[in-house]
Formats: C-alpha cells, structure tokens, sequence
C-alpha cells in the first residue's frame, strides 16, 4: 500500500527535477507526474496554482504497480467468467486502474467512499475480498461486505444516485464536529461522465456546496457513457463545472497513478480540514465495454483505442520502475505470478459458490419481517412445491 504524502519533494531514486510539460496540441490540459513512456515529472500545477507532487519510497512505488496488475488480472477473470456464463453480468474497469488504485490508496482509514458498480480497484485498495461483487453479479447476494467496516458503501447500480447518499453522510460527518483536523473525516463519490448530465449529480454540488460538505466527487471520465461520446455531455471540460457551483475542480491524467493519488490525497485533505467539497475529473479511458452486454464496436473506431493504448496505466509504471532500476526482472515475474495464481483463486471460489434457495430472497426485507411478507413467502413457496415432480 502506498503511503506517500502529496506534499513534499520525492526520496530514495528520483528523477531530475522537471516541471510540469506544456500541453501537446490536441491533448488536454491536465495534472500529470509520469508520462505515457514511463518519464518522472517532479511537480505539477493545477488550475489554481496548487502543486502537486508525491513523496514515495522504493517499496510503496512496487506496492503501486502490485496493485495495478493484481487489480488488472483480478478484473479479466471476471470479464472471463461472464462469457463462460457465471456470472450474469460485468462492468469492466479495463483502463481505469490508475485512477482507482490512485484515488483508492490516497483514501485515509475514516474516509468514506461511495462506488458505483465499477469501482473494484478502490474496493479492493479498502481490503475488500474481491468475491464480494462477484457474488453479486453472480445473483447469489447483494455483495456482501459491511460498508461500516470497510468505510465502503455497496456498489449502486442507478446512474449518479450515490452522489445524494455521499453528499447526505459528509453533511452528517461535518455536523458531527469530525472535520477540522488533521484526524477529521472526509467522503468521496465516485462517478462516471455519463453521470454529470443526471440531476442527482447537479443536486449533490448545489447541497455539498451550500452546506460546505467534506465531500470529494470523482468523476472518471472515460470519454463514454455507454456509446454517447464525451461531446454529447458537456461542451467545456467536466472539471469547470464545478466554479458553477462555487467549487474548486481539477483535471488530473487518470491513467498516471501517482497524479491521481496527489491530487485525491490534496482534495481529501482539504474537505477533511473543512475547506468543503471539490470535483475532480480523472481523464481516462474505458478500453473494454461499458459492460459485458455491450459491443464497442458499434460506435468507436479501433484507432481510438490504439491511440489510448499507448498510455496505458501499467505500461507506463513498469516503464519508471525500470527506468529508475527500483526493480529487476525477477520483480515483474513474481507480480505476474501471484496475479495469475489469486485469479485462479477467485475463479475457484466463484464456481463453489453455492445457489441460494429461491424464497431467500425474503429473509432481509424487514428486519422483524411482517405478516404481509409472510404471507407473500407462503403464496411463492406453494408456488415453487407446485414444480417438483413435474417436467418445468
């Protein structure tokens, strides 16, 4: 795990000094620490003149890269066991790790986070066994793990809808007096591009901002909601919506892990210590489908995604890592090896889960139960009694 603070000078190997590059016509201006080719930069300026850097060891840069492969491979043994039909659906987040790992490892131990259905990076950066959503796309559960332990919410499958849930909890967090301190609480809410066009997203700046709530939104942009291009949003750069409300925002490279934990662990800090809510645009790319019942094709041409693939997130970490000789050869092979041997490990698990009973979908709708739901088990178990035997 890393452990780094965004606000001091790195140590152990570090890269000569270097300024943030200018942008390269036709890319966006953005915060970024490592290039596409693996290439150190030591500081960056955001929009408001805030810099941006990271103080990492030796050991947290490996943790970084362990965590975008593991993650990775975790991730295509989902994709896989959907297709083989184990699953009855998966929502990818193929060249999203960076922005996920980043922002997922800059959380402290009381922050809480609030996923959609595609946040498995930062789910398993909280120490979440990554079955937990599989059984639920499985249909076996409804995920499993316990938000309050985690300080992880269960995964939401409506559009923007987490974006109330988080707004609602970090104005209880500021008016429990826990924010103010370097110990103090903050939120984040994750959510896609797509998403800033739902009235859920625009009604959580309004309240986050009036009432000052400690909340970090993170918006990974992933240049599509389902097909829609980015185009089709928004005419200026998601992140400037944020002054509409009278917050700050920030663009950040969401394919560079160490900008989007610099830039994750500043805003967190600043809602922790009371200075409110800002938005944080993580430009990244969806490389897979929106999930498992989508097909790209129809609406994206295969040059776009090549063009992508030359910044890939792992790519350009293991590009540093070798450039700053912090690993060898044998370092690469041993990730590799425990990516494939926790996937085969999770595919197994997967495959014993056992079927749940049909009328246990009944058992936690209320906590003391009720008669009407009592007598709804009793109608749909004479109901399934009526199959045995019988050739359905």
């Amino acid at each position: 795990m890393a452990k780094g603070d965004p606000g001091t000078a790195s140590r152990g190997r570090r890269a000569a000094p270097r300024t943030k590059r200018a942008a390269v016509a036709g890319e966006p201006e953005l915060v970024q620490l490592l290039t596409p080719e693996g290439e150190r930069i030591e500081s960056a300026l955001g929009p408001d003149g805030t810099e941006y850097r990271v103080d990492f060891t030796d050991e947290e840069y490996r943790g970084l890269y362990r965590d975008l492969v593991l993650v990775r491979k975790l991730d295509a043994e989902a994709t896989a066991l959907q297709r083989q039909g184990e699953l009855g659906l998966w929502a990818s987040l193929l060249g999203q790790e960076a922005a996920q790992v980043g922002s997922g490892r800059a959380l402290r131990a009381q922050d809480m986070a609030f996923p959609t259905y595609r946040e498995h990076g930062v789910l398993y950066c909280r120490g979440i066994d990554p079955i937990m959503p599989l059984g639920l796309f499985r249909g076996v559960d409804q995920g499993g793990w316990d938000p309050n332990e985690f300080k992880f919410n269960m995964y939401t499958i409506v559009i923007g809808a987490q974006t109330l849930h988080a707004t609602g909890y970090a104005m209880g967090v500021a008016m429990d007096g826990k924010t103010g301190t370097e110990d103090g609480e903050a939120v984040i809410a994750y959510f896609g591009d797509g998403a800033t066009s739902q009235g859920d997203v625009n009604e959580s700046f309004v309240w986050a901002s009036v009432f000052n709530a400690p909340l970090v939104f993170f918006c990974q942009n992933n240049q599509y909601a389902i097909s829609e291009p980015l185009e089709r949003q928004t005419r200026v750069p998601l992140y400037r919506r944020a002054g509409g409300f009278g917050f700050p925002g920030v663009r950040v490279d969401g394919n560079d892990v160490l900008a989007s934990y610099a830039v994750t662990r500043h805003a967190l800090d600043n809602a922790r210590h009371g200075q409110g809510p800002s938005l944080i645009e993580a430009y990244t790319y969806r490389m897979g489908a929106h999930t498992t019942s989508d097909d790209p094709t129809r609406y994206r041409i295969a040059s776009e995604v090549e063009a992508w693939q030359a910044k890939d997130p792992i790519a350009r970490m293991k590009a540093f890592l070798t450039r700053q000789q912090i690993v060898d050869e044998s370092f690469f092979a041993e990730v590799d090896e425990q990516a494939r041997t926790e996937s085969v490990h999770l595919r197994e698990r997967v495959l014993n889960m056992p079927d749940p009973q049909p009328v246990s979908m009944f058992d936690h709708v209320y906590p003391n139960g009720s008669p009407e739901l009592d007598e709804q088990r009793a109608q749909f178990s004479k109901y399934m009694e009526s199959f045995e035997g019988s050739a359905h």
